[in-house]
């Protein structure tokens, strides 16, 4: 991502504009080195378009997804959901932290990543009630503080009342970093 040639600033608005309209998760920091401006340009530039800032952008398309979940409360899911298609695949975005790392290895602890993907697999699911049998893991590379982590989930296969799903999770560079499959079974609710 690097733009050699310098644009006018109303070029560069626009193209500002459509790149976020196409991805809303750009960094600042991301944009300002695309553009090759300074992150306060960027700043000014997304205020002067009326475009928020990367928190707010993320929470409003996760509020715009949670809705459609079935299988748990906002609250159980660990990330934010920035699309869901229930039944077919599922993306959230995971913003890490020093509070998540290991004190003396400086590496995110791996029930945080584990938690993103599980409960990702369980957003995508079409049913009201599930309980996860199977998880197959692995975990490909090291995850510092401070990194974005995006998941993918798919529902790769419904049999029998079971749910079979596929989650990759990818840092902000586009490495791999987490890959699972899961199994939920569907249970039927209890009356109470």
């Amino acid at each position: 991502m690097n733009n050699l040639k310098r644009k006018s600033k109303e070029g560069r608005q626009k193209e500002l504009s459509q790149m976020l309209k196409q991805d809303p998760f750009y960094t600042d920091e991301e944009l300002s080195t695309y553009f090759g401006v300074s992150i306060q340009t960027i700043r000014l530039d997304r205020l002067k378009l009326g475009i928020p800032e990367l928190r707010e952008r993320v929470k409003k398309v996760a509020e715009n997804n949670i809705n459609k979940v079935k299988t748990l409360g906002s609250k159980e899911i660990v990330g934010e959901i920035i699309d869901l298609e229930v039944g077919t695949l599922g993306i959230s975005i995971l913003e890490t932290t020093s509070d998540m790392t290991y004190s003396k290895t400086n590496i995110v602890r791996g029930h945080f990543v584990f938690a993103q993907a599980e409960s990702l697999a369980m957003a995508v699911v079409d049913a009201p009630v599930v309980l996860m049998g199977v998880a197959n893991i692995k975990n490909i590379n090291p995850i510092k503080p401070d990194d974005r982590l995006i998941a993918k989930a798919e529902v790769v296969r419904v049999r029998d009342k079971k749910h079979y799903v596929h989650v990759k999770i990818n840092n902000k560079n586009h490495e791999q970093v987490f890959r699972g499959k899961f199994i939920f079974n569907e249970i039927a609710q209890r009356e109470e």
